[in-house]
């Protein structure tokens, strides 16, 4: 009897194994027929092209079908068992960075570009146009700080550190009329503009545009900043920054106040080597994971390289354990120091093998689409002596919602020549954890809340939600909650100081 129970499991596992050969040969010819149908589509729509932008037509679809072709054969999610202990080294403590010879910054900072990923719209916060043109600070926005930086660091220096900004073409025609303005600011700016790729139809994976030049945005997207690498290098940018000596790119994004030039690292960068150690190709800024950035990228050691691992990849089951600050303790602030020779390596052997993300949108014709995109710090496993540095929070303080913009624009913060820095009158290092309700989503609407930036120097947390508004010269101190109920609305008097309050109903706050 159980030799027959053995027949029989074993016959149910070798029908199960055939079975799911048979549907994996299946699934790998349909994806070859798939790619086939695809480079037939791209090769029609490149017919489409205008003579003066074939060259240029033709690279960006040649990227898109390489794109396309990891996509096919893409593994969605990381084998979770294959997840090694991250080796020694791997990621290198800020404070124990080696110093530096003050008499050769400028020598160090004549090898350095900066670029600035500055291909976003400000459509999530309410604004149109580029979202570097939003104010953060005295009226100054992304780009004009920005440009403050390096200005001041060219001339406290004496160099000249170029700048460069990756646009998209969303957001291309709009930077470069902006840039007119600064023509008298001692700083070289370039700008290119990434790929444009065609969003594919979810249900038949191909192109849904017939005609390249066809004014129809809504059929093309710019695919993550990973497409960095690539654009950078058929934009003649990389070989020209190579030609004039320089040796790595600092790169950020726009909207990341704390990202600014940092000479230890450069330092570190630039002459790991002298102390026996093979210069690293690759630098990725790490920062302490805290409760508010679980869903951030994080980096594992994976089939024996430093690989970036994105919530995306991994298996549901597993999704607490990702998000554990106790397990994964730090998270990628995409600060990324390049070595630009290594960049042209890479790129020209086409050895970029970067994680494809699925992006599916709807769009307002009700065409459910996705659109396949790379991250930047996905690239690090292809670099020779890759490693995280882990940073001070300082430098990841990006503007992704209002809440940031409200303790970028508030004394917690000093500003010096386009740099913020926390205010050393506050009295520990953390920021105050902030949530603002949907009344205050768009900038315009936050601005119409506040008479005044109220004092944040004491705050620990502050949550609003519903009809508020802020008079001038409010405080806010410790825990203070903030809410109107529906229909009924909050003005916070001028000179209100709360602390350790909760504010609910229709009340005015008089006594103060």
């Amino acid at each position: 009897m159980a030799t027959t129970m053995a027949a029989a499991t074993r016959h149910v596992s070798t029908t199960e194994a055939v079975a799911k050969e048979r549907s994996e040969e299946w699934k790998s010819s349909t994806k070859r027929e798939t790619l086939g149908v695809l480079e037939h589509e791209l090769q029609r729509l490149l017919a489409t092209s205008a003579e003066a932008r074939l060259d240029l037509n033709r690279k960006e679809l040649s990227g898109f079908r390489n794109l396309f072709s990891r996509f096919l054969r893409a593994k969605t999610f990381v084998d979770w068992s294959k997840i090694q202990p991250l080796p020694e080294h791997a990621i290198q403590p800020y404070a124990q960075l080696p110093g530096y010879d003050k008499t050769a910054i400028a020598a160090m900072l004549s090898k350095l570009v900066v670029v600035k990923l500055n291909g976003g719209l400000g459509t999530s916060m309410g604004c149109k146009g580029p979202k570097s043109v939003i104010s953060v600070r005295n009226d100054l926005t992304f780009l004009d700080l920005t440009m403050q930086q390096i200005q001041t660091l060219n001339k406290t220096y004496d160099v000249d550190v170029p700048l460069v900004l990756m646009n998209s073409f969303n957001t291309d025609d709009d930077t470069q009329k902006l840039l007119k303005k600064y023509a008298n600011v001692k700083v070289a700016v370039h700008s290119f503009c990434q790929s444009r790729y065609p969003r594919i139809n979810k249900e038949t994976l191909m192109p849904i545009v017939s005609d390249i030049e066809s004014g129809d945005h809504e059929a093309w997207y710019p695919p993550g900043h990973g497409n960095f690498y690539e654009a950078f290098h058929n934009s003649g940018l990389l070989d020209k920054f190579i030609a004039e000596g320089k040796e790595y790119c600092f790169l950020s994004n726009i909207d990341n106040m704390g990202a600014t030039v940092d000479l230890s690292i450069l330092n570190f960068v630039l002459n790991a080597s002298s102390a026996g150690d093979a210069a690293p190709e690759f630098v990725m800024e790490v920062t302490d994971k805290t409760r508010a950035d679980v869903k951030g990228g994080t980096l594992i050691q994976y089939e024996n390289r430093l690989m970036l691992l994105e919530i995306a990849q991994v298996p549901k089951d597993y999704v607490d354990e990702f998000k554990s600050v106790s397990k994964f303790r730090i998270f990628n602030t995409n600060n990324l120091w390049v070595h630009l020779g290594a960049m042209k390596r890479n790129v020209e052997q086409q050895t970029l093998d970067m994680e494809v993300i699925v992006n599916p949108k709807h769009l307002d014709r009700g065409l459910d689409v996705i659109q396949l995109e790379t991250a930047a710090g996905a690239a690090i496993k292809n670099f020779k002596g890759a490693c995280g540095i882990n940073v001070p929070r300082s430098r990841f303080l990006p503007v992704k919602k209002t809440s940031d913009l409200l303790l970028l624009m508030s004394n917690l913060y000093d500003i010096d020549n386009g740099s913020l820095t926390l205010s050393g009158l506050r009295s520990f290092p953390t920021t105050p954890l902030v949530k603002l309700g949907s009344s205050f989503d768009k900038v315009k609407d936050f601005l119409g809340r506040f008479s005044g930036i109220p004092d944040l120097l004491e705050l620990d947390h502050l949550t609003v939600s519903g009809d508020v508004t802020f008079g001038k010269d409010v405080s806010l101190k410790g825990t203070v909650i903030i809410i109107a109920n529906h229909g009924e609305r909050i003005d916070i008097p001028p000179g209100s100081i709360l602390e350790n309050k909760i504010v609910s109903g229709n009340l005015r706050i008089l006594d103060h």
